[in-house]
């Protein structure tokens, strides 16, 4: 070749030979990450299987001598699977469709028939600098925020505190809003209450609870009390979802804990197949909340005396299921009567744990209820809901005018001096001044 044509044609080979290697080294780049990539799946895959393994061992969950081999199921015999619990989250999906179905359809129509009217709140201004404020720093600002909130929108005091009063009303339910949240779980525990007396009254560990134990945990699982606990399970799922959309109240973080301890119980106790123990819980639980709710509307339709009758109910029913019936039937059966049957292990210092823990809870709302008694029996009236709102009361409008005709001086007293009288356009001797019966003096 020429030496032109020879430079190119070794140029031309050299190119080629680097994107021969070019290629190669892609490839085994891929390959490695694909290696890499799926020896992470597999390294995965076995700590999963090693976590799943360890979780399931039947040290956990069943008594001593008993292993997963002697709960098999047979075509005649069906045992609680832990897979079954799967199917409470889609029915909580449905039940809080059925909710919101009730709540427009029935509550609020029924509200209205029975008179219950949602106050009018003055709206908040628009202001962007105390939207901002409120959205992201403090809800109920300080002195010190006030003032320089003032400040900077070039108002005064009294009306920045005035709009956040404003604004935190607007956030606040109304009255039509939980009269309906009241109505969907009064229908909701009576029908659980009912289907539990059903599912139950022919069962004999609700008369004799060493019955609880016998033959446990090869107790075979009955469609009744399957459904039973589908219902129940999946109502306390739907609570766990609508939890941001709900009235907040004063124990909103201990209901939180209630409703994390009750969704834990019930999972555990039907894994661990203390079916028995669980409806006798539930059924206990279902008993004074049947009473709860309705105090709740009557309380919001302004029936005082019905109201009242029904808070007294509520208290006795209240105070002997949760502090009587509950560590007698429940606590004590669980922690004395069952080890009549098998020996400590994991799962029964477990599930005491969560039943003491609900007890607690008892135990705090108990005090609530006893101190409403208190008052109740002192004033002769109700004058809050149960387990009363977060919500902040609101303040009379009729006030914040007199107080800003006060500031203008339209009704307000001027210098009172020391030789007792008033001045206001001369001076008066305060001997010429009526007074009323609630003490405020007027002129004649």
């Amino acid at each position: 070749y020429p030496q032109s044509a020879r430079s190119q044609a070794l140029a031309g080979r050299a190119a080629q030979q680097g994107r021969s290697w070019q290629v190669e080294h892609k490839v085994w780049e891929v390959t490695m990450e694909f290696m890499l990539g799926e020896k992470d799946v597999l390294c995965g895959s076995r700590m999963a299987r090693s976590l799943y393994e360890w979780l399931w061992q039947h040290e956990f969950w069943l008594p001593p001598g008993i292993t997963w081999e002697d709960m098999q199921e047979s075509e005649d015999i069906h045992y609680p699977q832990p897979r079954d619990l799967l199917l409470s989250i889609p029915f909580a999906l449905i039940l809080v469709v059925i909710r919101c179905a009730f709540e427009r359809a029935i509550a609020l129509p029924l509200s209205t028939k029975l008179g219950v009217r949602d106050k009018q709140r003055p709206k908040a201004q628009p202001n962007p600098v105390l939207e901002i404020f409120y959205s992201t720093r403090h809800k109920n600002p300080k002195e010190g925020d006030l003032l320089g909130l003032a400040k900077q929108c070039d108002l005064p005091v009294r009306k920045v505190e005035k709009w956040f009063r404003h604004r935190r009303n607007m956030d606040r339910p109304s009255l039509s809003k939980k009269f309906s949240e009241a109505c969907w779980r009064f229908t909701f525990y009576i029908i659980s209450f009912s289907t539990g007396l059903a599912v139950l009254y022919d069962k004999p560990w609700l008369w004799d609870h060493r019955e609880c134990w016998t033959g446990y945990p090869q107790q075979p699982l009955q469609p009744s009390l399957f459904w039973y606990y589908m219902l129940e399970l999946s109502f306390y799922w739907s609570l766990v979802f609508t939890l941001p959309f709900d009235v907040k109240r004063k124990d909103f973080k201990e209901q939180i804990v209630h409703h994390a301890a009750t969704i834990f119980l019930i999972s555990f106790s039907y894994c661990a197949n203390y079916i028995r123990i669980g409806t006798l819980v539930m059924v206990i639980h279902d008993a004074s909340d049947c009473f709860l709710e309705p105090t709740k509307i009557f309380n919001y339709m302004k029936w005082k005396k019905t109201c009242d009758s029904l808070f007294m109910i509520f208290s006795a029913v209240f105070l002997i299921s949760r502090l009587v019936i509950y560590p007698y039937t429940v606590l004590y059966n669980t922690y004395y009567y069952s080890m009549e049957i098998f020996q400590p292990f994991f799962g029964y210092y477990f599930v005491n744990v969560l039943l003491i823990i609900l007890q607690l809870l008892h135990v705090f709302w108990s005090c609530l209820i006893i101190h409403m008694v208190y008052k109740f029996i002192l004033q002769g009236t109700m004058e809050k809901d149960m387990r009363s709102d977060t919500e902040e009361s609101d303040k009379d409008e009729e006030s914040d005018k007199i107080k800003e005709k006060e500031k203008n001086g339209i009704t307000c007293f001027s210098n009172i001096t020391s030789n007792g009288y008033i001045q206001r356009n001369g001076s008066e001797p305060l001997d010429n001044r009526a007074h009323r019966a609630n003490g405020h003096a007027k002129e004649r």
